[in-house]
């Protein structure tokens, strides 16, 4: 089998990916139409609420990350996974019967937001930590890069589909699909062999959740990424919201076009997910490389004079932005104790996801003060800073040079300085 898919070769992977897959599109499906409804229906096209959605859909990964992470150590992640879709399926179906209706309120995809949000923030930690039951630690990293392949190839089918089913038949059709795509998930984690799984061990006694802030404290290496991380996922990767006002407000798009804006970042996404799955070992200088790109690239995109000049330009920032997010995760995952997983798993996602209920009402208000193209800029200078801001904190704590040398191909070099001579009284 090829070294990009050698995982599948793995049965409970692979009922376990084939699921997922399809469950992803669902779920992006899911996310363009729930916008559209807030966007054209709900509200004349506001920012700020559809910030706040987006919001309070990641507020409880920011609320309950400690408790989540201890969950996921002392429980069966199988069986957690198995109460957290359905939970989901529940939430999802409500919105699209509500919709169906004709009698939904922004009030109600507040509060299902919230709902789904307090699922997901178990649901997720769980996801991650459970690759490595099905997988042993030689295949974790390119099953982690395979499980992000899976979630933007639903992000590259799933919002042109969506796009084209709420034009075709409506927004509730969407929002029905997502709902039953949930079903594949627990399909999938129902014909699994038990026996084949390999269970970390569980986490027992008091004083867990302490135990897991001061295993990643003491963790110098982590806490440097979950930084990036955190710039990246508050100011950075607020697309659910960036898309939607550019597609509209700037460039005066429908749905259509809105979907397929979200289909066309995930071509870079995909990429940038199967050449990680290719990788044998994440690596720092991939994740500083990746960010910086994505810089550069959310720069451009900022000032792109055109619908088709900005569609162009997503592959490059879904490209990087994946690279980044890839490498960081693979390695959080690989580096800690297995018991820890859960736990440091669920603090590295409230890092990553916690900082949207922050980021997306501020980028919401961001749109509405001064216009949709600062939303991405915002992102530009945060996450520039923040590598400005490492490169500094490494160079000082570890006495460490970092070049750039253009050859045949470029080649970034890091090295560590040699240090200054001390003088020795006699």
């Amino acid at each position: 089998m090829s070294p990009t898919f050698h995982s599948l070769g793995i049965r409970n992977y692979r009922i376990y990916a084939s699921g997922a897959i399809v469950s992803n599109v669902g779920t992006w499906m899911g996310r363009v139409a729930q916008d559209w409804l807030v966007l054209t229906q709900l509200t004349d096209h506001s920012a700020s609420a559809l910030g706040i959605v987006t919001g309070l859909q990641f507020l409880p990964f920011l609320l309950l990350a400690p408790w989540a992470g201890m969950i996921v150590d002392r429980f069966p992640k199988r069986r957690i996974l198995f109460l957290t879709q359905t939970a989901l399926l529940t939430t999802a179906f409500a919105l699209a019967v509500l919709t169906a209706l004709g009698v939904v309120q922004l009030w109600h995809v507040f509060a299902l937001a919230f709902l789904q949000g307090i699922a997901t923030a178990v649901d997720n930690p769980a996801r991650q930590t459970f690759v490595s039951e099905m997988v042993d630690t030689a295949h974790l990293p390119n099953a982690v890069a395979l499980n992000s392949a899976s979630f933007n190839l639903g992000r590259l089918v799933g919002p042109a589909v969506a796009g084209l089913v709420i034009a075709w038949f409506g927004i509730s059709p969407a929002l029905f699909v997502n709902a039953a795509s949930f079903v594949f998930v627990l399909w999938a984690l129902q014909r699994m062999n038990a026996r084949e799984l390999t269970p970390a061990p569980r986490a027992r006694g008091k004083g867990q959740i302490r135990e897991g802030v001061r295993y990643v404290r003491g963790r110098p290496d982590i806490m440097l990424v979950m930084f990036l991380v955190f710039m990246l996922g508050t100011f950075g990767m607020n697309f659910q919201v960036t898309m939607a006002l550019m597609a509209t407000k700037v460039f005066e798009k429908g749905p259509g076009e809105y979907g397929l804006l979200g289909s066309i970042m995930a071509v870079g996404s995909l990429a940038a997910a199967l050449l990680s799955a290719r990788r044998e070992r994440p690596r720092m200088r991939v994740l500083l490389v990746a960010l910086a790109g994505f810089t550069v690239s959310t720069a451009l995109l900022a000032i792109a004079p055109t619908y088709e000049t900005f569609a162009v330009l997503l592959v490059p920032t879904g490209l990087a932005a994946l690279t980044a997010l890839t490498t960081a995760n693979a390695m959080v995952q690989i580096s800690v104790e297995p018991v820890m997983r859960g736990r440091v798993m669920a603090l590295y996602m409230a890092i990553f996801m916690g900082g949207t209920p922050i980021g997306s009402p501020v980028i919401g208000w961001i749109g509405d003060a001064f216009g949709a193209r600062w939303t991405i800029a915002i992102g530009t200078f945060a996450v520039g800073l923040s590598l400005v801001a490492v490169a500094l904190w490494v160079y000082r704590r570890h006495n460490v040079a970092v070049s750039f040398e253009l050859r045949r191909r470029p080649h970034l070099r890091v090295r560590r300085l040699a240090p200054e001579p001390v003088e020795v009284a006699k």
